[in-house]
C-alpha cells in the first residue's frame, strides 16, 4: 500500500512539472541588422581598449623616429598604437590660399624727409595654407650724397635689385586679415657708382685740386632676417610693417674703396632697417564654414512618414556656406 502511494505521488509530481513547463512563456530571439552589427560597432572603433590589451601582452622599444613599437611575444608581430601618434595641426585654409601684390613706399617717404638714397620696390607673394609665403621682390635704387662739410659727392645711377625668400605666418589658423610673420630673404644687386668733385686743399700753396673717380662696377649679395605685421585696411587692401636685419654674404672687390650705397641694401652701415608696404590680396578660394546648428526646426514636407520624422527629430541641421 505504501509502495503504491509513493508511485502515485511521483507520477503526480512529474505531471505537475510538465504542466508548469508548458505554461511558461516561450520567447524566440529576433535577429535584425541592428542587433547583428551592434556588438561590432561598439568595439570596432574602441581602439584604446583593443590597444591596451595588446600592449599588456607585448614588449616594446622606441624607434629612431621616437615612436613606441610593440612586439607580440607570441607571434613576433610588430605594431604601433595609433592612439599615441602625434598628428600635426590641421590647416584651416586651402593650399592655394591667396596671392598678394605690394608696393614698398618706405624709401619715397624717407626721401621726402631728407634721405639721400632709394627709390621704391614691389613684390609678389604667394600664400600657401596662409602659413608659408614665398615672395619675390624687385626694386630700383639710386643715390646722390655729399656729406655735410665733406669734400666729395657720391653718385650711384638708377639700378635694379632683387630679393627672394619666404615668410612664415604664426597666425595661419586665425583670421587671414591679420598676419604676424618672420622671414628670411636673399638680396642681390649689380650696380655702378662714382665719386665726383673730390677737393684737396693745399694751405702751403694756397691752391685746391679737383678730381674724381670714374664709374665703378660692383655687385653685392646679402641676407635679410625679417619680422613683419600686416593688417587689413579695407576690402582686399592691407598695410604691412617690416623690420629687417641684413648682413653681407659676398661683395665684389673695389679698386677705390667699398661703395657707400648698395641698391636694395641701403647705406653700408644700415644693418637694421624697415619698410612700409601697401598690399592688394586676391584670394583663390575661401574655406567652407560650418555654422552652428539651427534650434528651431522648419517642417520640410507634410508627406514625410512618421518614422522619418522621428529620425529627423534626433538629428541636427547644419548650413554650409559656400
Amino acid at each position: 500500500m505504501k509502495r503504491r502511494s509513493i508511485i502515485i505521488l511521483l507520477i503526480a509530481f512529474c505531471i505537475l512539472l510538465v504542466f508548469q513547463a508548458e505554461g511558461r512563456r516561450r520567447m524566440t530571439p529576433v535577429n535584425t541588422a541592428a542587433t547583428t552589427t551592434q556588438a561590432i560597432n561598439e568595439t570596432a572603433n574602441d581602439t584604446s581598449r583593443i590597444n591596451a590589451k595588446r600592449r599588456a601582452a607585448s614588449i616594446n622599444y622606441v624607434d629612431d623616429r621616437g615612436y613606441t613599437i610593440y612586439v607580440d611575444t607570441i607571434t613576433g608581430e610588430e605594431w604601433m598604437d595609433s592612439t599615441l601618434l602625434k598628428h600635426g595641426k590641421k590647416m584651416e585654409q586651402p593650399l592655394l590660399h591667396a596671392i598678394s601684390v605690394g608696393v614698398n613706399i618706405w624709401d619715397p617717404v624717407m626721401r621726402a624727409v631728407g634721405q639721400k638714397y632709394g627709390i621704391a620696390d614691389a613684390f609678389v607673394e604667394l600664400s600657401l595654407y596662409n602659413r608659408f609665403k614665398p615672395v619675390v621682390e624687385v626694386g630700383l635704387g639710386a643715390a646722390k650724397y655729399r656729406p655735410e662739410g665733406g669734400n666729395y659727392t657720391y653718385r650711384s645711377p638708377m639700378s635694379v635689385y632683387f630679393r627672394v625668400g619666404a615668410y612664415y605666418n604664426f597666425l595661419y589658423n586665425s583670421n587671414p586679415d591679420y598676419s604676424f610673420m618672420a622671414g628670411v630673404k636673399y638680396g642681390y644687386s649689380n650696380f655702378k657708382y662714382s665719386i665726383d668733385d673730390v677737393t684737396l686743399n693745399s694751405p702751403y700753396w694756397d691752391e685746391s685740386t679737383y678730381f674724381g673717380v670714374e664709374a665703378q662696377h660692383a655687385s653685392a649679395g646679402w641676407l635679410e632676417l625679417a619680422l613683419g605685421l600686416r593688417v587689413k585696411i579695407y576690402g582686399p587692401i592691407s598695410a604691412g610693417w617690416t623690420f629687417k636685419y641684413q648682413n653681407f654674404l659676398h661683395q665684389s672687390k673695389a679698386s677705390y674703396g667699398e661703395p657707400w650705397y648698395i641698391p636694395g641694401f641701403g647705406s653700408r652701415n644700415s644693418s637694421i632697417t624697415g619698410s612700409f608696404s601697401v598690399v592688394y590680396t586676391l584670394g583663390f578660394k575661401e574655406k567652407k564654414k560650418l555654422l552652428e546648428p539651427i534650434d528651431d526646426a522648419i517642417p520640410i514636407s507634410n508627406s514625410i512618414e512618421n518614422d522619418s520624422i522621428d529620425t529627423l527629430s534626433q538629428s541636427q541641421v547644419f548650413i554650409i556656406e559656400e
